[in-house]
């Protein structure tokens, strides 16, 4: 039997991250950060739901992460794109920290 599990968020960062980093992208000291944002919105995507936290990433999308609420120590989250999106570091119980950048909705997701 399986348990349901009620999502909060499904999807890839938030749009807003991609634009503002590509339109930087005129400068050539900041192509790096357009690349990543071009990465982040390929492959990377965030499950968010009332058991656990699930990133899903890496190369190609391949790696995935899931953190239960019960390893999660502190939530520290900071604003970005005029406060539309923002990134949040989870920091475990066991010292180790998960940073989830460009999540949309980031406020609303940190309630919960």
């Amino acid at each position: 039997m399986a348990i349901n599990e009620e999502v909060y968020y499904e999807g890839a960062p938030h749009i807003g991250d991609l634009i503002i980093s590509l339109l930087m992208s005129i400068f050539v000291i900041t192509i790096p950060f357009g690349i990543a944002a071009i990465t982040r919105a390929l492959w990377l995507r965030y499950r968010i739901t009332n058991r656990r936290i699930t990133v899903t990433g890496g190369w190609m999308g391949n790696t995935r992460t899931d953190i239960v609420y019960a390893e999660i120590a502190k939530i520290v989250t900071v604003p970005r794109g005029l406060g539309t999106w923002g990134d949040m570091v989870l920091t475990l119980k066991d010292g180790s920290r998960l940073e989830l950048k460009s999540l949309p909705k980031f406020v609303n997701i940190r309630i919960h």
